[in-house]
């Protein structure tokens, strides 16, 4: 599956690439996508006994290489997802056990951090939506603490004298996107995945039930199950029947990286987020000195142009909540596309074909997303029942079936 993209930074090159000259040969699951989606899939069912080959020319890139890494079930709580956010708390539970199992298994530091988020409000109408929000929490029984606009400034004295209020909430913490996808590429290879570096062009059917992939230079893989996990590109994969395609969309986030030198450090302790303007603003300070600041949200189709405007954008606000900002030197802009589905959840599970599965429409949620969908997945591989947790996300809740296959793009 082409992407109008592609990411490499801080991917390592591993040794068991499979190219198509040396034959494609039989797997017990193919998985199509190497995010980190598709590679914590490939790796829980190789370490489940099943050979796993993954289709992805560079596995590790896509979305996690722009993404801020907040693992936020609760300040990432919106109005209409009280399922969704069940998923993230047991996704959110999960990871500390996920975190060293996978450090074990790869020998990298993910960057992990358990530091809290903080959201604070500059003005009194993001105040009023912030006390509801709290509110919201309240009723679905979360830990969030409500703080006046001194207590946040003495939890992190960079923020401007204007912040008239904001929630504290400890159990919200954070890892490096990059760090993650870059370990789970090792792990995948030290379990055994064999990584074919092509484009997946066409999904196999024989009869009714799907049998592997058609690579982009025409190579035939062929596989028991195959997993559709192409974030955004997943309803672009040819060959998946028009009424079962999955009604995934690119959603555009511009992404800007700061450097902390040691005379400014610490800069902020914690992550910290606010509405500024009506429009979401994060701050994410990493334990290396490097600070994210995201995101903007743009239905802009496959666009990946980073704007002028949304950088004017993001700095304007940042500073706006965070004055010393504007001294930092800027060392990134990246633009990456988010995978959103309708109501914004994944799709889990069998997708309506034999043979065919999806974990895909994590859209903001991928990285938090990723120990509990790893396991889901996991799990139906190996032959097991769909997991209660999943059971809510399962692509058939859309009910009316798609129309129309989406074009293929090479």
């Amino acid at each position: 599956m082409p992407s109008r993209t592609s990411y490499t930074s801080d991917t390592p090159h591993v040794s068991r690439t499979s190219p198509a000259s040396e034959g494609s040969g039989t797997t017990d699951v193919l998985v199509v996508g190497g995010g980190i989606i598709g590679l914590v899939t490939a790796w829980r069912a190789a370490r489940r006994g099943l050979a796993t080959a993954l289709v992805d020319p560079a596995p590790g890139g896509g979305a996690a290489q722009v993404a801020a890494g907040m693992l936020a079930a609760v300040t990432e709580l919106h109005y209409g997802e009280e399922t969704l956010l069940a998923l993230n708390l047991e996704s959110a539970r999960r990871y500390p056990d996920f975190v060293a199992e996978l450090t074990e298994a790869s020998g990298r530091d993910l960057g992990y951090r358990r530091c809290g988020t903080l959201a604070v409000a500059l003005d009194a109408d993001d105040r009023a939506h912030l006390r509801e929000l709290h509110a919201l929490q309240q009723r679905c029984g979360l830990d969030a603490q409500w703080l006046s606009g001194r207590e946040c400034r003495r939890l992190e004295p960079m923020l401007a004298p204007g912040v008239r209020g904001g929630l504290r909430v400890d159990g919200d913490h954070q890892i490096d996107p990059r760090r993650l996808a870059a370990a789970l590429v090792t792990a995948c290879e030290r379990a055994g995945v064999v990584f074919h570096r092509v484009w997946a062009q066409r999904l196999d059917v024989d009869g009714d039930r799907a049998v592997g992939v058609t690579a982009a230079d025409g190579t035939a893989l062929t596989a028991g199950q195959v997993v559709l996990a192409g974030g955004s590109l997943s309803g672009r994969l040819a060959g998946v029947p028009p009424e079962l395609v999955p009604p995934v969309r690119p959603v555009k986030g511009q992404v800007l990286r700061l450097a902390v030198p040691e005379r400014y450090a610490p800069f902020l302790s914690r992550t910290v987020r606010a509405v500024v303007r009506g429009g979401q603003l994060y701050l994410v300070p990493r334990e290396n000195g490097e600070l994210v600041v995201g995101a903007t949200s743009e239905e802009l189709g496959w666009d990946t142009t980073v704007t002028a405007g949304g950088v004017y954008e993001l700095l304007r606000d940042a500073h706006e909540l965070v004055p010393g900002i504007t001294e930092l030197p800027l060392t990134e802009t990246r633009a990456g596309l988010r995978p959103g589905s309708p109501d914004n959840a994944p799709l889990l599970g069998p997708s309506g074909l034999d043979g065919l599965l999806l974990a895909t429409g994590h859209h903001r949620n991928g990285v938090l997303l990723t120990p509990v969908t790893g396991d889901v997945m996991g799990q139906l591989l190996a032959g097991g029942p769909l997991p209660e947790e999943a059971r809510p996300f399962t692509p058939e809740r859309f009910g009316a079936p798609r129309t129309q296959q989406l074009e293929q793009t090479v």
